[in-house]
């Protein structure tokens, strides 16, 4: 397995697709990650604060759009 560090510089986009996927276009550092010995390999992914809120926000707008195209039932 690689393990990269990812560091986010800026969201530019995000939307659904049809097979039940968020897909995000963002700006970002991608660089090769040393393993340390003992401890489980993983991959991080760093963010600002600003950053973080626009996530959040980019996921609640996608989960609308997901929740606007779930079949609604009748009782």
């Amino acid at each position: 397995m690689k393990i990269h560090n990812i560091e986010i510089q800026k969201f530019k986009a995000a939307n659904n697709n049809v097979h039940g996927q968020m897909i995000f276009k963002v700006d970002a550092i991608v660089t090769p990650k040393t393993p340390v010995e003992g401890i489980e390999p993983s991959t991080l992914i760093t963010l600002t604060e600003a950053n973080a809120r626009v996530l959040m926000a980019l996921l609640k707008a996608q989960l609308l759009e997901f929740d606007g195209k779930k079949a609604r039932s009748r009782f």
